[in-house]
């Protein structure tokens, strides 16, 4: 009876034990469920503000990049162009976003974005929290840029173009290294006729004009001077053996403004000329942009983007050519030019001769290299030259976006703000 007794008590007792564990383990999933709930609710939240900030973000850095680019017409953003295209652009990749600031850069010429947006929190509103704002910041402008200016100083160039030139290389400058600040930017200059004229203590050879071969121009070769000597008086009178001295000096890089400028302010497109031979203005250009000697100032092209500005009217020029500038004796000036002072009487000018095959040859070395080659052809030009000028640009497929055409010096200016528009397309942070 004892036992029988036992067991019914046992059994008794089973249920309650159950019902008591049932109800602890309903009490404590009734206290996770609103851990559970506000784990998963910071979740969600956290992520919509991640997100929300990484799209913020892309749209400040575009906004930064588009003003960066008005810079040119803009420098000092009091015009409100910048402003206007960074509102513009921040907005048609984020309406909700507020633009807070626009502001110019200090160390470099560049633009200061921020701007915020709020983001609505559904969850955590329960917590008191019901929404918050979220800020991204960004820079862009003109910075690690080398940029050479290869400029034609031929006779055709003299009075406005060269001037107006000069004036639109100095405004380019000007942006690229601004006053009072220090820019990673370096810019060198390659005045060019039929041949470059290099400093001393550049390819341990005496400082004056070069050959094509490299060799030290002295005129007319040795080999023609039987010919000089043969031309009557009269013909040998307009003959100028020195065409190298007017012509300034190649400048290497440099980030100091003012020996720059007073560089491109050498430059008067006078004196004796010896033609028009671009090749060699690209060859000396790429020197000067390139790590390697003869000249060692450029920087890692890895690190620094190189871009070559190239501007003449377009012709090859070597007396050969027919036209206003063709000489009807030989030998002549332009028998100084790199090609004839080495003893070379059979580079011409003529479509698809020596000097356009050797400008075309330079120039894809020096697009290889990792140079962006801008060619600018002032005046007016035939077809073939107007082809050869775009070949030599570095445009994208199917684009000419590298090529300007200036039919008129007051083009000049404009095309090279169109130039600094595509040199500031760089984010600094």
């Amino acid at each position: 009876m004892m036992a029988s007794r036992s067991s019914s008590l046992r059994r008794q007792q089973c249920p309650s034990r159950r019902d008591s564990r049932r109800g602890a383990i309903s009490t404590i999933i009734a206290i996770l469920i609103p851990v559970i709930l506000g784990a998963v609710g910071i979740a969600i939240d956290a992520g919509n503000m991640y997100l929300t900030h990484t799209r913020l973000q892309a749209a400040v850095d575009a906004g930064a990049l588009a003003g960066s680019l008005e810079l040119p017409y803009d420098p000092d953003l009091s015009k409100g162009i910048v402003q206007q295209a960074v509102v513009d652009m921040i907005n048609l990749n984020m309406k909700t976003a507020e633009v807070e600031s626009v502001t110019p850069g200090t160390e470099v010429r560049s633009v200061n974005v921020t701007a915020k947006v709020e983001v609505n929190l559904l969850i955590l509103g329960f917590l008191g929290i019901s929404d918050t704002v979220v800020k991204a910041q960004a820079s862009a402008g003109f910075n690690k840029i080398e940029v050479v200016f290869v400029v034609d100083n031929s006779g055709s160039m003299k009075g406005t173009p060269i001037n107006m030139v000069k004036e639109a290389s100095i405004e380019l400058t000007e942006l690229l290294i601004p006053d009072g600040a220090t820019p990673d930017t370096k810019v060198g200059l390659v005045p060019f006729k039929g041949k470059v004229r290099i400093g001393a203590n550049v390819d341990g050879q005496p400082a004056g004009c070069r050959n094509a071969d490299g060799s030290v121009n002295t005129g007319i070769h040795e080999d023609f001077m039987d010919d000089y000597w043969a031309l009557s008086y009269y013909y040998r009178r307009y003959v100028t053996l020195d065409t190298c001295s007017d012509l300034p000096e190649a400048m290497p890089l440099s980030t100091n403004k003012a020996s720059i400028i007073s560089g491109i302010n050498s430059q008067t497109a006078t004196g004796a000329t010896s033609g028009t031979v671009i090749p060699e203005g690209i060859k000396w250009g790429r020197h000067i942009l390139t790590e390697e000697a003869p000249y060692v100032e450029g920087g890692d092209k890895e690190e620094y983007r190189k871009i070559m500005i190239i501007l003449t009217d377009g012709d090859t020029e070597d007396g050969e050519c027919g036209g206003p500038y063709r000489a009807s004796y030989r030998p002549n000036n332009y028998w100084t030019n790199a090609y004839f002072g080495m003893g070379l009487d059979t580079a011409h000018c003529d479509d698809g001769g020596v000097l356009n095959r050797d400008m075309l040859a330079e120039a894809q070395i020096t697009k290889d290299e990792g140079i962006e080659i801008f060619a600018i052809r002032f005046g007016s030009s035939d077809n073939t030259d107007i082809s050869l000028m775009k070949q030599i640009a570095s445009s994208k497929p199917g684009t000419d976006d590298h090529y300007f055409d200036a039919p008129s010096v007051y083009d000049i200016p404009d095309i090279f703000k169109q130039i600094g528009k595509q040199l500031g397309w760089r984010l600094l942070n």
